[in-house]
């Protein structure tokens, strides 16, 4: 019986080592990412996602669009504004009114044991219109005072009226005043007499009115007139006599 032999492969000595690769080889057409296997991530917490930046400069210009549209707007507005209240002007061609202070008579003028002063004034107040398409409707709640610097002396109202295109009316107002602790009111105004020879008055007026354009009633204004007025004096029961008499006109809405 013969004996089988059995060969063995033998390393050969002068063979390279075998290679083994550091890291599984990736079948063709799958993925991989350099995080990880995408097949471990966790589905709890989802990738971060890459939000797109603001656009600052969009929200800028829109920004001043808006004050541009706003600032145009305000623009046409002035520019209509202006052309109505210069067409208004030359189809009307607006004037102030004028007033003067004619006569003023002290009715009373009396220092009383309590050296208090009761006052009375009649005054006459020449109104003139000079708009030829303008009327003035004189309107109720109406002041009118005398002042002597900074003191009181007499207060009244003037009539509701409507004075009409190029009108002049003569309004006649009374007016009464009382005047505490007035002695050293009564030496200052003799004092003033005897130094100047007259004694400077205030009258100020507050009349509502509203403008009459055409068939247009406007809205009411106020009308605030203030008159410098020098007299020669103050003696009761005479008539004053007006040396001079200057008054400013104003409009206050």
């Amino acid at each position: 019986m013969s004996d089988h032999q059995k060969i063995h492969p033998v390393n050969d000595p002068e063979a390279p080592p075998p290679t083994h690769p550091t890291a599984p080889l990736v079948p063709r057409g799958s993925s991989r990412s350099e995080h990880g296997d995408p097949t471990k991530v966790s589905l709890t917490q989802p990738p971060p996602l890459d939000l797109p930046p603001r656009n600052k400069r969009g929200r800028r210009s829109c920004w001043c669009r808006c004050l541009c549209y706003t600032l145009l707007v305000l623009f046409l507005l002035v520019v209509i504004v202006g052309a109505a209240v210069g067409i208004l002007y030359l189809v009307f061609r607006p004037k102030l009114p004028d007033y003067n202070i004619d006569r003023l008579q002290l009715t009373r003028f009396t220092l009383n044991q309590d050296s208090s002063l009761s006052t009375a004034f009649n005054v006459t107040i020449t109104a003139k219109n000079p708009n030829s398409k303008i009327g003035i409707y004189y309107e109720e709640g109406s002041r009118i005072s005398v002042l002597y610097m900074q003191t009181r002396l007499s207060n009244g109202s003037l009539p509701k009226f409507y004075q009409g295109h190029e009108n002049t009316t003569t309004i006649f107002v009374e007016m009464t005043g009382y005047t505490q602790n007035a002695t050293g009111l009564m030496t200052t105004l003799q004092e003033q007499q005897q130094l100047t020879g007259s004694i400077p008055l205030r009258i100020r007026v507050t009349q509502p009115v509203r403008i009459k354009l055409g068939k247009l009633k406007l809205m009411e204004v106020k009308f605030l007139v203030r008159c410098g007025v020098s007299v020669d004096n103050l003696a009761a029961n005479n008539v004053i006599r007006v040396r001079s008499s200057n008054c400013k006109f104003r409009f206050r809405l």
